[in-house]
């Protein structure tokens, strides 16, 4: 399944396909016994979308048959022994793609000419995803990384890696310190080369950036440009450019929770500035208005905040899933407007908006 979200990806994933681009969506249960009804679900849901895509008279008889194999192929790659909390399938003629969400997403089968795509933003939002550094003067590794997990990213350049000229191990033993080899010019030259990779990296898919390494090699890297001085965090902690995903993890789990907490302080301290200067909107209906108008500087939601409705032409109203009518994820469809106006997004924990009715934003007027 895929493991990132980044704004090329994104990109791609929302082109117009020929008809018909089939999403399948669905909530999904990390333990026992819920998961139990998941492989369930999948099923039905797979063989709805067989069946409007046979019973399509729009769909060529190619498209149709090429679409049938990409969700078969598809079924294949989905793990639901590592599900997290919802599933995106994606097909279309010539391709398909599966995405595990960390946001619940309500069961449906959509046929259009893209993918739907406001469930996988949100989730991914609200995973806070972050890059991870790993300096070492030989090997430096990029991992891109969420709550959960991290995941070494192989598509940006990195790992960097460096072969010293001619090694003399009697002269390295006479030198003795680590320090020594952060001196060398040859290593400058390596670490600047990582700046600016990752100097690149950050404008085109700007994240927290956490750079970890022993303490000589942050001081190199701080010397020879600016990326290490503009991270969220400097972690001195030797061997992880050579370590596996779960040991990155846990270095830098705990910085990666001290900003979150930042974060959150930020997004309230913003909203109350709102609320003084008018410029403020809270509670769900109140919200869609402004997101719609393009208005949201910043959305700020609650992190399990989850609401069904229907729009009755003026406002929203509350609503029953399955009812006609009815939008089960209306809240990740606020997110992903509020991003695509240019707005940022942030996640704060369960009952910090409770006065606010659990979303809240900041308004450009």
């Amino acid at each position: 399944m895929r493991p990132d979200l980044s704004p090329a990806v994104l990109a791609e994933l929302r082109r117009p396909r020929p008809y018909p681009a089939v999403s399948i969506l669905m909530p999904t249960h990390r333990r026992e016994p819920d998961n139990t009804q998941d492989p369930v679900r999948l099923r039905n849901l797979l063989a709805e979308a067989k069946e409007r895509v046979q019973a399509d008279p729009e769909v060529s008889r190619a498209d149709r048959i090429d679409v049938l194999e990409q969700l078969d192929r598809a079924l294949t790659e989905v793990d639901l022994v590592h599900a997290e909390d919802g599933l995106a399938v994606f097909a279309a003629p010539g391709e398909h793609q599966v995405w595990s969400l960390g946001r619940t997403a309500p069961a449906r089968v959509v046929l259009s000419d893209t993918f739907l795509t406001r469930n996988l933003v949100a989730s991914h939002a609200a995973e806070r995803p972050h890059w991870v550094l790993a300096v070492a003067a030989d090997k430096v590794v990029l991992w891109g990384g969420t709550e959960e997990r991290v995941t070494e990213d192989k598509g940006h350049g990195f790992p960097l890696t460096r072969v010293f000229d001619n090694p003399d191990p009697e002269r390295q033993e006479q030198i003795g310190d680590t320090p020594s080899t952060f001196r060398d010019e040859a290593t400058k030259t390596f670490l600047r080369q990582a700046d600016t990779e990752v100097g690149r990296l950050l404008a085109a898919a700007p994240r927290p950036l956490y750079v970890v390494g022993e303490a000589a090699a942050l001081a190199l890297l701080d010397a020879v440009g600016p990326i290490a001085k503009e991270a969220a965090a400097q972690l001195p902690h030797g061997g992880l450019a050579q370590a596996d995903a779960e040991t990155v993890r846990k270095v830098v789990e705990p910085a990666v929770r001290a900003h979150a907490d930042q974060e959150v302080a930020e997004h309230l301290a913003q909203l109350d500035k709102a609320r003084g200067a008018q410029q403020f909107a809270a509670g769900l209906d109140e919200v869609w208005q402004a997101v719609g108008q393009g208005r949201i500087a910043r959305l700020v939601v609650e992190e399990n905040f989850r609401a069904t409705v229907r729009d009755d032409g003026e406002h929203l109203v509350p609503a029953e899933a399955g009812e006609s009518g009815a939008r089960e994820d209306i809240v990740d469809e606020v997110i992903e407007r509020a991003l695509d106006t240019g707005g940022k997004v942030g996640f704060v924990p369960d009952d910090t908006l409770a006065d606010a009715g659990r979303i809240a934003a900041v308004l450009r007027y």
